[in-house]
């Protein structure tokens, strides 16, 4: 920065003057970068691309959730039909090859030893479940259980 010391008059206005010689520094770095990369960037391989069509919108696909219900003796029931652990196995694999897979949402009583949430949550994973979720009584108006 420069300042000017003036002349005898008493007002001394400081000028700033602004080094663009890193700035120009810079900017051919930069440039050079550019050139180099640039020959980089084309593909050696053509492929002719198709075109999307921006007016066509995707058609989401609504998979309804699997309920799995599970009692506090170890009974199950895929969406309240009566099942066993080896009919479960089969149709958690079954499912987990649908695409898109559908949710497994497990409701097990309040009761219910975690063992048996544990191995219910295992054959869902060994199966290939991805999206596993639970199903509990939300709080009340007063912020207390509604059981």
């Amino acid at each position: 920065m420069a300042m000017s010391v003036g002349d005898n008059s008493g007002s001394e206005i400081p000028k700033a003057e602004i080094n663009v010689t890193p700035l120009a520094d810079v900017m051919l770095v930069l440039l050079i970068i550019f050139m180099i990369t640039a020959p980089l960037m084309s593909h050696k391989v053509k492929v002719d691309l198709p075109r999307a069509d921006p007016n066509t919108k995707p058609v989401p696909i609504d998979v309804p959730p699997i309920d799995l219900a599970v009692e506090a003796d170890g009974t199950l029931y895929w969406n309240d039909s009566l099942i066993n652990d080896a009919i479960l196995s089969a149709k958690l694999r079954a499912e987990a090859s649908n695409t898109p897979q559908p949710e497994l949402d497990i409701r097990a009583d309040k009761t219910t030893p975690y063992s048996i949430i544990w191995k219910v949550m295992q054959e869902a994973k060994d199966a290939g479940m991805v999206h596993v979720g639970f199903i509990t009584h939300g709080k009340g108006k007063n912020g207390s259980n509604p059981d």
